[in-house]
């Protein structure tokens, strides 16, 4: 039992179901994760999983498989959190992670980092998962919301990002654009599906634009996003994006629309010189220094 990439790949297996789900989070083939899969279990001599049309069940050898696998897991981020605690050096790399859709925000902090650390390489993940820093995916993660409370995290207000309704000038010169919610039924929406994530302008959308009239839906923000600049209909986008792409007001940004954005870090990296480096550029931006 030597081969710990085996190990870990049919613990992804367990833990995702299909060998699909676990090559795509590894990065891999489809046809490693089956080989991994089929000699670790030659190795055991027993079988870690039933195979049905749906994807792999675990078995009870399995289940432990991938408790052990966490746990060991764990264990190795753990070093590698002590040893990162350990340098005080201002090299290496800090790993950042951060919806898609707000890596345009962070950019300047990270443009700032990197002017007064240009020994530090910066690895940007933007990921619509939430990495787990207690494991050591990441340094720094920015989040959008209610506020993170993690006991082992510690968590900085570091942006805001306002939202306003918008359309895109192609969709305004064909169908004008509507001045009072009366207008609306005149009007193509863009909204949120069932599995979207829960914001209070879309509360609001669904209080105020007949149901009939949102006209295209998604479970993804940033494809909510770019229906709008496509012209696809109105919809809300972000203050940034919607003054890049030259979008027209519909409604301006209100203050219950905005959402605030945080820094999150581990209390055990917290206090390294990269984390703390990073978080003293962050302050001075958000001061407006």
């Amino acid at each position: 039992m030597d081969n710990w990439n085996e190990i870990r790949t049919a613990a992804y297996v367990a833990r995702l179901g299909t060998i699909s789900a676990a090559a795509e989070a590894l990065g891999v083939h489809r046809a490693t994760v089956t080989r991994h899969v089929d000699g670790l279990e030659a190795a055991l001599g027993a079988k870690l999983f039933q195979r049905h049309a749906r994807g792999f069940t675990s078995t009870e050898l399995g289940r432990e498989l991938l408790r052990i696998a966490d746990a060991t897991t764990g264990q190795f981020n753990e070093l590698q959190r002590v040893a990162k605690g350990q340098s005080g050096a201002l090299s290496g790399e800090l790993t950042v992670t951060a919806l898609d859709v707000i890596v345009p925000l962070i950019l300047p902090v990270l443009n700032g980092f990197q002017d007064r650390n240009p020994e530090v390489a910066v690895r940007v993940v933007s990921s619509d998962r939430i990495l787990k820093l207690e494991y050591g995916e990441a340094d720094i993660a920015f989040r959008v919301g209610r506020k993170p409370q993690h006991p082992d995290n510690v968590v900085l207000r570091a942006l805001t990002l306002r939202t306003g309704l918008y359309a895109a000038p192609a969709y305004a010169a064909k169908h004008g654009c509507p001045k009072t919610p009366a207008e609306f039924s005149a009007h193509r929406f863009i909204g949120p599906d069932g599995a979207a994530p829960r914001t209070s302008y879309f509360d609001w959308l669904a209080e105020t634009v007949p149901e009939d009239r949102i006209r295209l839906r998604s479970n993804s923000i940033k494809a909510l996003w770019d229906a709008v600049s496509a012209g696809s209909g109105i919809g809300f986008a972000p203050e940034h994006l919607a003054r890049d792409g030259g979008l027209v007001a519909v409604l301006p940004p209100q203050e219950d629309w905005c959402e605030p954005v945080w820094a999150v870090t581990h209390v055990d990296l917290h206090r390294t010189p990269r984390v703390q480096a990073f978080v003293h550029v962050l302050k001075r931006i958000m001061a407006g220094k």
